[in-house]
This record gives structure tokens, C-alpha cells and sequence, in this order.
């Protein structure tokens, strides 16, 4: 996100590119996996406060477009079958906020500041609501968006809306450790774990369930990917879709 001069707030044209490089990278084979980013001292401040004065003066119909707009970008940063990371510097605002939780993994600066501050304008965080709830849970997400006030990194992480706090000098490193993690893993059994946990939700494992996960299993470990995983186990190398930079620093 290159928005600087308003900490990286989104408005139309900014959730539609988002949208757009969801696409583009999805369906790019050379994308093993995508980082989402603020430039400059923010991650993300959230909605563009211009943007929702014009939604407050339009019309329903306008604003459910707009709605669902936001609400498809914030779904394929979610259920891209690929991992995606957000990288969080200083503020994380609103839908920054939920743009963080909608990535699987987070990775944020110690002086990182979060907040689900919707209400704070008189609306209430509709869209992100889902992404926020499934991160920290129904309890913590209703004292975060009731509250409106900003935590601190340490507590994002304790609740789970982040994995891990970094001190700034040392995010790009974190990120850079996450990235090697990620890369050595098979592509398409990432893509598979993303699209069977989906499906899953916490409580009893139902017959339906049990026969997912086997249906899934005995789907996947006689394919290609599982072959060569075994194969480069057994021979003690890493395997065909691991980057040689990786392999180096295992080495």
C-alpha cells in the first residue's frame, strides 16, 4: 500500500488495486507467497475518512456496492490459496486492522499500534468484523470494537491477532525468517491445508468431518508434490520446490 501521505488509508481506487494484485498474484505461478505492506510509518489507518464522508451522503444501494466491494477485496486476501504475510509497522487502524487479520500470519514492529475504531465515527466494523472475531475470538472482538481504544503490540499478540513483535530495526529480518519457513514447505499442500481449514470450524469432529479430512488425505498423498516430499526426505535433500536460498541457509 502506497498511500503514505494518509498512512496508508484505503478509499475506492485503493481497494480495487488491492483487489487487482490479489488477482494478478494468485494466478501467477511464480508467486509462492505474498506480503502485504504499508510504506511509510504506517501499516494501515483504514477507511479514508473523505471516502466515508461520500458513502454517509450516497445513497443505500451505492453504499451496499461499495460494501461488498470491500468485502470481496478483504475475501481474496483470505482465501488466496497461496500464504499471505502482513508486515506491520506504527498504525493499524479500523480495516488495517482487519487487513491484518485476513493474512494468516503477522508480523509486526514493538511500537505497533491497533485498534477496531469504528465506532469511534458512529458505524461499526461490518466487514472486518468475521476476520476479527476468527483471530481473537468473540469476547476479545467485542471489547475491541465496543472500546475502540488502541492496543499495544505485546497485547495484539497476546490475543492472536498478531504471531510475532519485532523491534522495528529488526522487522524486515522477521519477515525475512517467516518467508524461508514458508518456502520450504510444498506450494500445493499449503494451498490444500488453506482450503481444508476453511472448512473446519472448533468444536465436535462430526462424521462429516472425520470424512473430509480422509477424503482430503488420500487425495493428496498420491500426488506429485507428496511424492517428492517423501523422496527428498528418504534421500536427506531438500526438496525440488524449496528456493536454493533457502537451502544455502539450512546448509
Amino acid at each position: 500500500m502506497n498511500r503514505p501521505e494518509v498512512f496508508n488509508a484505503f478509499n475506492e481506487a485503493m481497494i480495487a488495486e488491492l483487489g487487482q494484485a490479489m488477482d494478478q498474484l494468485t494466478a501467477d505461478p511464480r508467486v509462492r507467497l505474498i506480503v502485504l505492506a504499508g510504506a511509510g510509518k504506517a501499516f494501515s489507518a483504514g477507511a479514508d475518512i473523505q471516502w466515508m464522508k461520500r458513502a454517509s451522503e450516497a445513497t443505500q444501494e451505492v453504499n451496499l456496492v461499495d460494501a461488498r466491494r470491500f468485502a470481496a477485496m478483504l475475501h481474496k486476501i483470505a482465501a488466496c490459496p497461496k500464504p499471505t504475510i502482513a508486515r506491520v509497522q506504527g498504525l493499524a487502524l479500523g480495516g488495517g486492522v482487519g487487513l491484518t487479520v485476513a493474512c494468516d500470519i503477522a508480523v509486526a514492529s514493538s511500537d505497533a499500534k491497533f485498534a477496531v475504531s469504528e465506532a469511534r465515527f458512529g458505524i461499526l466494523p461490518s466487514v472486518i468484523g468475521p476476520y476479527v472475531m476468527n483471530a481473537v475470538g468473540p469476547r476479545q472482538a467485542r471489547r475491541l470494537a465496543l472500546t475502540a481504544s488502541r492496543i499495544a503490540a505485546a497485547e495484539a499478540l497476546a490475543m492472536g491477532m498478531v504471531h510475532e513483535v519485532v523491534e522495528a530495526a529488526e522487522l524486515d529480518a522477521a519477515l525475512a525468517r517467516w518467508i524461508a519457513e514458508l518456502l520450504a514447505n510444498g506450494p500445493q499442500a499449503q494451498g490444500e491445508i488453506k482450503q481444508l481449514f476453511a472448512q473446519l470450524e472448533v468444536g465436535p469432529v462430526t462424521a462429516e468431518v472425520r470424512e473430509l479430512t480422509a477424503q482430503t488425505i488420500a487425495r493428496v498423498r498420491m500426488g506429485a508434490e507428496a511424492r517428492e516430499g517423501f523422496a527428498a526426505f528418504l534421500a536427506k535433500r531438500p526438496a525440488a520446490w524449496v528456493p536454493p536460498a533457502t537451502n544455502d541457509k539450512e546448509d
